[in-house]
């Protein structure tokens, strides 16, 4: 029988919280494919689901992670897409930080030659989050305008580059001040966001108009900050609550002001301005469908050299509580993983 480790939460709190344990690998049920997992992905949602603040959250102990790279090890009844040895990355609803990983047959997909393990585990998250937002429901266009919060992380990098790709110029980006390089290297503006106003600063710039998408995974006061940023047909995407986790410690106190400033959303004063709201959470998103196609599309813009994930850091599995620490920091500059089995780069 194979053996490995899992990562577990084992409770609301800090990073004491979140430990790992030895596992057993189990057989893939019907329609299922087990994959010796080389990465695996760690996201902010992850953070917030040990401090208890995120939903869904599955009931404790549990293991996180939604999304992960390795080799196909074993197939259950019904999957004939796949091979045993076949290099794949999976988008999971939860479960992905293990040796091993069980994951349902639609949602792993074949790599081409030479696709690395590691930028492979940085995509399906953070990628098909920013598709998701300005491609799948924003209709983006090369004259829209864009502000992104975070553009230095995850999604935010992914933001960035896919508005380059749409050829979208006019593009604004929230950092701390030490990231600006980050932000201004794919051609967007950077903003302080410890010391500079971006409302202000969007109002001046677009002449009054505002932007036409906000990216915001900081919620609480930001949020409605971000809602009187957009134009005319705007649209806010809410897909993160970070305001909630200034710190790596659990503080229900610090958490109820940052949801008593989140923005109640009037609906008739949201038709009189023309302006959309959308939350966004790709781990509860049931399309099958058009997560395939999401998937198929990054792995064309990785493929043609228009998307590269940003992956800055990766921590071994026995370490997973210093990179959560890590990223509660705000050190990472894109990416960071987990890794569990050495297979490739």
């Amino acid at each position: 029988m194979k053996t490995g480790t899992r990562v577990i939460i084992t409770k609301a709190g800090g990073v004491s919280a979140i430990t790992t344990e030895p596992m057993h690998a189990s057989e893939p049920g019907e329609d299922e494919v087990r994959i010796k997992v080389a990465y695996a992905g760690i996201n902010f949602a992850d953070l917030l689901m040990r401090l208890g603040f995120y939903r869904p959250l599955p009931p404790f102990p549990f293991t996180p992670g939604y999304e992960l790279s390795g080799i196909v090890d074993a197939l259950g009844k019904g999957v004939s897409h796949l091979e045993v040895g076949q290099r794949v990355v999976a988008a999971m609803r939860t479960g992905g930080q293990a040796s091993f990983v069980n994951a349902p047959k639609d949602r792993v997909i074949p790599l081409p030659d030479g696709f690395s393990l590691q930028k492979a585990a940085s995509t399906p998250v953070t990628y098909m989050t920013a598709h998701h937002m300005l491609h799948h429901l924003g209709h983006l266009r090369p004259d829209d305008k864009v502000l992104i919060h975070g553009g230095a992380g995850g999604v935010g990098t992914a933001a960035l580059q896919l508005c380059q790709w749409a050829g979208v110029s006019k593009v604004w980006a929230t950092s701390s001040k030490k990231k600006h390089g980050v932000i201004e290297a794919y051609g967007a503006r950077a903003i302080d966001r410890h010391n500079e106003d971006f409302l202000a600063i969007i109002k001046s710039e677009t002449d009054g108009k505002g932007v036409d998408h906000v990216l915001d995974p900081i919620g609480g006061d930001n949020l409605r900050r971000s809602l009187s940023c957009l134009a005319e047909g705007g649209r806010l995407y809410t897909y993160g609550m970070s305001a909630v986790a200034p710190s790596q410690k659990r503080s229900p106190l610090k958490a109820l002001f940052a949801w008593r400033k989140t923005p109640k959303f009037d609906a008739l004063r949201l038709m009189s301005r023309n302006r959309g709201v959308f939350g966004v959470h790709m781990g509860t998103w049931s399309n099958e469908a058009v997560m395939q196609e999401q998937l198929d599309r990054i792995v064309e813009g990785i493929q043609s050299g228009h998307l590269d994930p940003v992956v800055d850091r990766v921590f071994d599995a026995k370490d997973v509580r210093e990179a959560h620490q890590y990223i509660h920091d705000a050190k990472n500059i894109g990416k960071v993983l987990l890794r569990f089995h050495d297979v490739d780069a």
